[in-house]
């Protein structure tokens, strides 16, 4: 699959009145054109930090400290304000987590939406821009759109505001859509409507999608290949199959057991990861999931692990599985050499 998003050893940090925060540490993947991929890790684990590298909203305190990320062959680390301002909702577009601090509480929705349009069209009319706002409220499924083009956000339900953000994200019809964990403040019911339109316009679109959130029944739901991030590192990537049905590394195995089963026994405790996320303004020399994972051994404290490759589009980063690891220093192959 020809990919419309090559980001390699991307590092991006926050400098802070404690220090550094290292966010990103060297994360390398691809999103293919009409691919949907999914990012998936806990609070503070790099992937919204990620997503923002892309777009280089990262603030005044942010910066890409080394790296690449290449839309469509382009080289997006080199590119001014001005350039990234062009780049922004017309190759790709984000949807933010909390549709109701992203919108202006001030301005009605229709005039929001517009104004992603004269932004990147500046000979639109007014007339003209809110013909292609209604088309697009319809294309989110928003009702009776135009009463809904001169109202306040504040009279839009939750779900009602996310289909608007959606529809300012494709306004412009991107390449590339980020979606910052969209459905996270919606209830469940919401929340499938708003998968199901997803799926649907990027059908009828054909963009591409990077769907960020710490669900894995999302991701099962709208995926089909998935990133496991944990300390500013990609842990693991593999197919929605095999992260669901062959996972490696000792981190996804951990979400995977955390998840809850709607068949167990009421009194059955849930399987939380024990401890707490690195430091991340003194990240560990080692593997970031050492000081948490059942299998650490000696060397994960002192090295960061290789990748390993375990199947086309399945890779781990974790030294349980490296075939040059001593084996005084694996569990795994101390057993076998016991047997």
């Amino acid at each position: 699959m020809e990919p419309i998003l090559d980001v390699r050893d991307l590092h991006t940090s926050f400098l802070t009145s404690n220090g550094e925060v290292k966010a990103v540490r060297g994360v390398s993947f691809q999103v293919g054109k009409g691919e949907t991929i999914g990012i998936v890790g806990e609070s503070g684990s790099g992937k919204s930090v990620t997503s923002l590298s892309i777009l280089k909203l990262l603030g005044s305190t942010g910066c890409i400290k080394s790296g690449s990320i290449c839309l469509n062959g382009e080289e997006l680390t080199k590119k001014s304000s001005r350039e990234m301002q062009k780049i922004r909702g017309e190759k790709v577009s984000m949807i933010f987590q909390d549709p109701m601090t992203s919108l202006n509480p001030l301005l009605t929705v229709g005039d929001q939406v517009g104004e992603m349009l004269w932004a990147h069209n500046k000979k639109l009319s007014k007339k003209e821009r809110d013909e292609k706002v209604l088309e697009l409220f319809r294309m989110v499924r928003i009702p009776e759109p135009e009463k809904r083009l001169k109202s306040f956000p504040h009279e839009f339900s939750g779900g009602m505001r996310q289909r608007v953000m959606i529809a300012m994200a494709l306004a412009c019809r991107p390449e590339l859509l980020i979606a910052d964990e969209p459905t996270t403040a919606l209830d469940v019911s919401i929340q499938d409507q708003i998968l199901k339109l997803m799926r649907q316009l990027q059908q009828e679109i054909g963009m591409s999608i990077m769907f960020i959130t710490h669900d894995l029944g999302v991701v099962a739901e709208l995926c089909s290949r998935v990133l496991v991030m944990y300390g500013g590192l990609i842990m693991e990537e593999a197919s929605i199959f095999d992260i669901f049905e062959n996972p490696k590394h000792p981190y996804t195995m951990g979400l995977i057991a955390s998840i809850p089963d709607l068949n167990q026994d009421k009194n059955t405790l849930l399987k939380p990861i024990p401890g707490s996320p690195p430091d991340m303004i003194h990240p560990p020399k080692g593997c970031p999931f050492a000081p948490r994972c059942p299998y650490a051994c000696r060397i994960c404290q002192e090295e960061i692990p290789p990748y390993v490759q375990l199947d086309e589009g399945h890779r781990s980063m974790c030294w349980l599985l490296a075939p040059d690891a001593p084996a005084q220093d694996n569990p795994f192959k101390q057993g076998k050499e016991d047997a």
